[in-house]
């Protein structure tokens, strides 16, 4: 895995659509990053847009509060947390990375039902983790689908499904990892 050239100054990390900020693995995040802050973000909504809207709020407000851009600020999340926040960077947040946790490249055995329309508008590193049995897609489709973003891609799978259990901590290590931490 490659690191990024500079450490982001915040990571605003979000959940899948039935989990708020307290998610397990949004805590183990933010415990596991000392050296930045972590905002972690409750979306309170399945609706991408109003979702999208959140994140640049908390964008806005963390860039103040660390006094740098917001381009200094990775995102992600775990889930449709992670797919709200790659639209926003594709629809122009600007962005240190992205770090998209069991993103849902489609629904389950709806392998059709694509949500890559905004992989091409995506222009900043982004880490890709995922359980190497998660229903909402496989590492076979990740690979021909991701070749449309732009920026660097980089992937890891861990054991599991789209929740996978008991990884937190390969997890946070991999984000230190990409982060350079």
């Amino acid at each position: 895995m490659r690191k990024l050239r500079r450490t982001p100054a915040g990571l605003i990390v979000t959940p899948g659509a039935s989990a708020d900020r307290e998610h397990g693995t949004l805590v183990a995040i933010e415990d596991g990053l000392p050296e930045i802050t972590v905002e972690r973000l409750t979306l309170g909504t399945t609706s991408v847009k109003n979702a999208v809207a959140k994140i640049r709020t908390a964008a806005e407000e963390l860039a103040e509060k660390l006094n740098c851009k917001p381009k200094d600020i990775a995102f992600g999340g775990r889930s449709f947390g992670g797919r709200a926040c790659s639209v926003a960077v594709a629809e122009g947040l600007p962005a240190a990375a992205l770090v998209l946790l069991s993103y849902p490249l489609h629904p389950p055995g709806k392998p059709e039902k694509l949500r890559t329309e905004h992989f091409p508008d995506i222009r900043v590193p982004s880490l890709f983790v995922s359980g190497d049995k998660d229903p909402f897609g496989t590492s076979d489709e990740f690979t021909n689908h991701v070749e449309a973003i732009s920026g660097r891609v980089e992937f890891e799978w861990v054991p599991g499904g789209h929740s996978p259990k008991g990884q937190d901590d390969n997890i946070v290590a991999l984000i230190r990892r990409f982060f350079g931490l």
